[in-house]
């Protein structure tokens, strides 16, 4: 198949959109599927990713990681958009990206498709927090049903997002195909180089959390669980690998709270490097996002043997659900701060859950659930074909 994505967001903007194209788009031309991006430029960054093209962008007011593309940058491919020969094109994200990709798909006549990465509803009123969080939600649902419904079919990471949707009165065929995880790239890192660059002692009690600092992503809630658990072990450490907007908020709650020397906020690192060296040195991952469409993050570090403690909330669920590799607690701060001292207090229990971990990752494989999207791709083609043919048969009958 030859397939079109197009998408508001790509490297070096990184979060899990990101990291899903990246991963989707390897994996597929491994299985010998062409799959071009179109996606924006970022200033002072080059780009030479084969079959990535770069659309002129510009700066987003209130947010200056993400930029919007062009939309007369985007129509200006459209001569050489028509002579690929496209299968289907898929868009990735809800903005300029789903308009001219709609765009494209019509022009070129072919099936269109979409990834929902975001929950808005739990999403927006983080950053719009003048109007009410009712009216928002309200918004945020007519909104995702308005678009969504304009698909011959949607591609959700889990099935909690699936049922949320279906809620929402979107009737298109949905798939529940998560983002996979390339498994073999997660087997390095070093535990002890991580913690002499930082001056952590081998034997302190170190948790994790990995990802964008928004405030959607409740880190807050960690940093107070944090305080609790600290009663009981005060020499846990918790570091904050990943940079955003809650940042500075951050900090000053934890300076607040007294916590100067239990987080270690250590800024974006190399996937390829300094990320691994970090989950190695972590006793256990910590996560409490309640706006999670999937959470990668939670299966790379079950990758790297590093056992998982995470409330199972929307996309959660689905990795966390069956307890392997993973300790559930509530969605309630002293209860998981319960959670971080059973774990940290028994050796026995991290050993067990890093095992389980590792084999449990195994069954999100990247090449796995690649599959599983050319499957997905293949049917909307063959639906649409098949609708087609009727509909000129009926014609030709008339």
């Amino acid at each position: 198949m030859k397939v079109l994505m197009i998408s508001d967001v790509y490297f070096p903007r990184v979060n899990g959109v990101s990291t899903s194209i990246q991963t989707f788009r390897r994996e597929l031309a491994g299985l010998g599927h062409q799959v071009d991006l179109i996606a924006p430029e970022y200033p002072g960054v080059p780009s030479s990713e084969n079959g990535v093209t770069r659309v002129s962008s510009r700066y987003v007011p209130f947010d200056p990681e993400d930029r919007m593309m062009r939309s007369a940058g985007v129509r200006a491919l459209m001569p050489r958009l028509r002579d690929e020969n496209y299968d289907l094109v898929h868009i990735q994200t809800p903005f300029v990206a789903h308009y001219r990709g709609i765009e494209i798909a019509d022009a070129l006549a072919v099936p269109r498709v979409e990834s929902y990465h975001t929950f808005f509803e739990e999403y927006l009123f983080h950053y719009v927090p003048l109007l009410p969080r009712a009216i928002l939600r309200g918004l945020s649902r007519r909104f995702s049903r308005t678009q969504c419904n304009r698909m011959n079919a949607l591609i959700v990471p889990s099935s909690a997002m699936r049922d949320k949707l279906a809620e929402y009165g979107i009737s298109v065929p949905m798939h529940v195909i998560p983002t996979g995880i390339p498994v073999s790239q997660f087997a390095g890192g070093d535990r002890g180089a991580f913690r002499r660059k930082h001056g952590i002692p081998e034997d302190r009690p170190v948790l994790l959390f990995v990802g964008r600092v928004a405030y959607e992503k409740n880190i807050d809630f960690l940093v107070r669980a944090l305080r609790l658990a600290l009663t009981q072990n005060p020499h846990l450490l918790l570091i904050i690998a990943g940079e955003g907007p809650a940042l500075e908020s951050l900090k000053k709650l934890t300076e607040k709270s007294g916590l100067r020397d239990n987080v270690l906020f250590v800024g974006y690192l190399d996937r390829q490097g300094a990320l691994q060296d970090c989950y190695r040195a972590a006793d256990a991952f910590v996560f409490a996002s309640r706006t999670e469409t999937q959470g990668l993050v939670l299966l790379e570090a079950m990758a790297l043997g590093v056992p998982v403690i995470s409330t199972a909330v929307m996309g959660t669920r689905d990795v966390v659900g069956p307890r392997r590799g993973a300790l559930v607690p509530q969605d309630d701060e002293a209860d998981f701060a319960a959670h971080i001292v059973t774990l940290m207090n028994n050796p026995g229990l991290r050993a067990r859950l890093s095992g389980e971990a590792r084999v449990y990752v195994r069954e999100w494989h990247a090449d796995t659930l690649a599959r599983r999207l050319a499957a997905a791709w293949q049917e909307v083609i063959a639906t649409r074909d098949t609708l087609s043919g009727a509909a000129a048969l009926s014609a030709g009958a008339a």
